[in-house]
């Protein structure tokens, strides 16, 4: 990033000498830099740790083969109680 606003100065000084061509392509550079310098940071969060380094979850799954359980009777109650819930609201 450091070079790609270097091109713009350079850009800056050479459009106020009257160099339209040159400033032109120096613009373009630092355009084309500052864009390769954000592809090439993508998806990677400074706060992360590098790979390999992330902490092991020592503790067992919550049922033996990993999944957690649903309890589909409360799901049940509470699905009615919303659905119950939009039936009284009026139309906007």
């Amino acid at each position: 990033m450091v070079c790609a606003v270097m091109l713009y100065a350079v850009g800056v000084l050479a459009k106020l000498t009257d160099h339209g061509m040159l400033a032109g392509l120096v613009f373009g550079g630092g355009i084309m830099l500052s864009t390769l310098a954000a592809w090439l940071s993508r998806g990677r969060d400074q706060e992360d740790p590098p790979d390999g380094d992330r902490p092991v979850d020592e503790r067992p799954p919550p049922e033996p083969d990993g999944m957690p359980r649903i309890d589909w009777p409360a799901f049940e109650r509470e699905f009615r109680r919303y659905e119950h819930g939009l039936r009284e609201r009026s139309p906007a």
